[in-house]
């Protein structure tokens, strides 16, 4: 079901888009836990390290597909919000062509060159052929990832978020299952929880092509319709190839940090390992709030309504500011216990470790609310050189003090890293953002 966000209630149109995304991705968090957390416990934390080595890697490509794809749908968010129909078929033909060709190669690509990548990042060797395994595994499936997330993608351009996610929630059920039958019951270890994340994707993506197909005319295209439209494809690469190498950037710098990471031995990237899926919990709302904002903007964009841009950040801002006093306590307070979720109670080093780490990180966590929101905002307007240009500074001030700090400080400097890091973010973004609001107008007007 579509909803065009260019009238009625702001915060009911922010609240009801992100709540869905929220639920849907902590079930897709839930099912990238699991794996962590059966690898830990029937397979070892020499095998927990090994996902944990070859997750930023793994990272660094799926969301640098999940980039182009949210690069993307800022412009059908335009093209719906305008009400220019044709023109939003256009656009999603032209990504969905070009997207598939280029996600095959680097599918390939990324096959052959798993096993050098986790040597310059300086793995340890003895986890080397698990992770390996593990990352070739994944990166045989890209496939099925960056369809569900261009369909996805479309989807929530024209004001669908529940969809995708009922989707995604029943692969994330799904991939519960699988990983305790492969690595618990038929003891693949490693392997079967890779197979079993493959297996979820395809599932995800599958039932999201027979819905629109089935639900959605607007979205069915006849043959003649299937086509790389020249006029739109310029502004699509500008658009996915910026938002790529943003989320591209952010994790080759958590794959740097990683690097930081591996020199402190085998329990602090079991740690790290934990307490970044832990990170993802808390900061993946932070970013469902915000790509509502961009879609609220996008589309308010199009429609050229102004204070409605205005008033839409705002309202943002605040849902950040809000979740970020909901969720800060329980993260504190109950460290331990999460740590316990992912290492037995024999691993207490680890678990120690954790707790260091997550207690700075519950304090931390307003920063990356309000960092996102304005990324929110500058997405949907289109200006995604800010978004990149401080996501860039983010990366390389985090990068540069994990090194600086890990040495002495060990996890806790990784925890530090991130709050200076958050600090340089700001300090680049909020006065970009009224700069932008000084010209907001002569802005929407060169844009449309």
């Amino acid at each position: 079901m579509t909803k065009d966000m260019t009238s009625g209630s702001i915060p009911k149109h922010l609240v009801t888009f992100a709540i869905p995304m929220i639920l849907g991705n902590m079930f897709q968090l839930t099912y990238n836990a699991v794996d962590a957390i059966i690898v830990g416990h029937f397979v070892g934390t020499s095998s927990l390290a090994a996902v944990g080595a070859a997750n930023p890697i793994m990272n660094i490509i799926i969301f640098f597909i999940v980039g182009i794809c949210m690069g993307t749908s800022v412009l059908m968010s335009e093209y719906f919000g305008a009400n220019d129909i044709g023109k939003l078929k256009r656009e999603v033909s032209t990504s969905m062509i070009v997207g598939m060709i280029f996600t095959i190669f680097m599918s390939i690509a990324c096959f052959f060159l798993a096993e050098p990548i986790l040597v310059i990042t300086q793995t340890p060797s003895e986890i080397i052929p698990e992770a390996n395994i593990y990352l070739k595994v994944i990166f045989s499936g890209l496939i099925f990832t960056f369809l569900y997330n261009i369909y996805s993608s479309t989807l929530r351009s024209m004001g669908d978020s529940k969809t995708p996610i009922i989707f995604l929630m029943i692969s994330s059920v799904l991939n519960i299952f699988l990983a305790i039958l492969f690595v618990v019951v038929f003891k693949m270890g490693v392997k079967g929880a890779g197979i079993a994340t493959v297996i979820s994707q395809f599932v995800s993506c599958a039932l999201c092509i027979v819905y629109v197909y089935i639900r959605m005319p607007i979205l069915r295209f006849k043959r003649s319709e299937i086509v790389v439209d020249k006029t739109l494809l310029k502004d699509t690469i500008n658009y996915s190839w910026v938002t790529a190498l943003q989320q591209t950037c952010l994790y080759v710098g958590k794959l740097l940090i990683q690097g930081s990471v591996n020199r402190l031995g085998v329990n602090s990237i079991a740690t790290f390992n934990a307490v970044t899926r832990i990170d993802d919990f808390v900061l993946t709302p932070e970013q469902s709030i915000a790509h509502a904002t961009t879609t609220f903007v996008a589309q308010n964009r199009g429609a050229k309504k102004r204070e409605r841009i205005r008033k839409g950040f705002y309202a943002g801002m605040i849902i950040e500011a809000i979740y970020w006093l909901i969720v800060a306590g329980p993260v504190y307070m109950g460290s331990g216990s999460l740590m316990k979720l992912f290492v037995p109670d024999s691993g207490a080093e680890v678990i120690g470790l954790g707790v260091i780490y997550l207690e700075s990180m519950a304090i931390f966590y307003i920063l990356p609310g309000m960092t996102n929101g304005l990324q929110g905002y500058f997405r949907g307007m289109g200006d995604l050189k800010i978004t990149l240009a401080s996501t860039f500074i983010q990366i390389v001030v985090r990068v540069m003090c994990s090194y600086l700090l890990a040495p002495n400080f060990g996890i806790a400097g990784i925890a530090f890293s991130c709050l200076i890091g958050w600090i340089a973010m700001l300090a680049y973004e909020i006065p970009a953002y009224f700069r932008h609001k000084k010209n907001l107008k002569l802005y929407l007007k060169r844009r449309n």
